[in-house]
């Protein structure tokens, strides 16, 4: 079932938000940043964020929200195709680039519409040249909610040849008081490690006897404080996992448990990476319900191509021709112990 209803405006223009209900699992999206809102699983709301629309426009962390032109980091805001160079907004540490600048898709207006009675589609246009970034872009992503499943499969074409890399923001938090207590198990057997800026050096970093082992669930706090020069320079971890060297469907490649709720959250991803991002430097006064959103309230699974890819010819590569259609899919299942 699909519901849609005005929640405010902006611009002058009403803002929807459409709820899609099946089984057990009851899912809010925006229209702006096409933002998961809330994600009903249990009498559990999974995901942090805020009460109200201007909580969104006016929040700084992505949450919830769809991102694009290019997520996570580019080193330098510029890449190369076919011998031209581009320049990107420079939004990160006034050096690099970060979710697809400040014409980023985590703070535009889709156009939401249901496309089934139980999924809804955001579309999204981008002109050529807009954030620096080549092409005509026309981009959507449909949300289905189906028997405890909520997936998001994004499509995307452009006129001119062009790097592509979306995802979602969704800071989850499945019903603990902070996550430290939460075992996550990766299926990963490496990272892409990162530079003080946390631009990836090119290489990649073997997990085995590290803080970055996951393969074994464990609680994100076990080894959040240790002393590998990597969780130094995020805070924690702010980092890729492998979970490929190329494209293809990777099933449960991500499980989360909360033992206070007893909900565990799995994630499955066709894409080659997912960035493990457990809320370092998140710090705003007034989430959901009043409270402040805290460093380590929540975490991320932000499935993508691995960062800094069109700088790195040796990563999986996230070109796309001109007219050739993008599509990828991710998919986060919930259950109860």
């Amino acid at each position: 079932m699909v519901e849609k209803k005005v929640i405010g405006t902006l611009d002058g223009a009403d803002v929807h938000e459409f709820t899609i209900s099946d089984g057990g699992l009851t899912v809010n999206i925006m229209e702006y940043g096409a933002t998961i809102h809330n994600i009903f699983f249990e009498g559990v709301d999974c995901v942090a964020g805020y009460d109200d629309l201007d909580g969104y426009v006016g929040g700084g962390s992505h949450q919830g929200a769809t991102v694009g032109r290019y997520a996570n980091r580019i080193g330098g805001a510029r890449f190369e195709i076919n011998g031209a160079e581009y320049s990107v907004d420079k939004n990160d540490n006034g050096v690099n680039s970060l979710h697809g600048g400040d014409c980023g898709f985590s703070h535009r207006m889709y156009r939401g519409e249901a496309v089934a009675d139980n999924a809804v589609k955001f579309t999204i246009c981008s002109p050529d040249g807009e954030g620096g970034y080549p092409g005509n872009l026309e981009m959507s992503v449909t949300f289905t909610v189906k028997n405890d499943i909520l997936t998001l499969a994004y499509r995307a074409v452009s006129d001119k040849d062009t790097v592509m890399n979306f995802t979602n923001h969704a800071y989850f938090n499945l019903g603990a008081k902070n996550n430290l207590s939460t075992a996550l198990q990766i299926k990963a057997d490496a990272i892409t490690p990162v530079d003080s800026l946390l631009i990836p050096t090119g290489g990649l970093m073997d997990v085995t006897d590290t803080e970055f082992d996951f393969r074994q669930p464990k609680p994100i706090g076990r080894d959040i404080a240790g002393e590998h020069p990597q969780l130094k320079l995020g805070g924690g971890y702010d980092h890729n996992f492998v979970l490929s060297k190329e494209r293809g469907y990777k099933k449960d490649a991500v499980v989360a448990y909360c033992p206070e709720s007893g909900i565990t959250l799995t994630c499955s991803t066709d894409l080659p990476g997912v960035q493990l991002y457990t809320a370092n430097m998140l710090d705003e006064p007034c989430g959901k319900g009043g409270l402040p959103l805290t460093k380590y309230y929540a975490f991320c699974l932000e499935t993508q191509f691995w960062p800094d890819t069109p700088n790195n010819p040796d990563f999986p590569s996230c070109l796309v021709k001109a007219g050739e259609v993008f599509e990828t899919a991710t998919e986060y299942s919930f259950k109860k112990q």
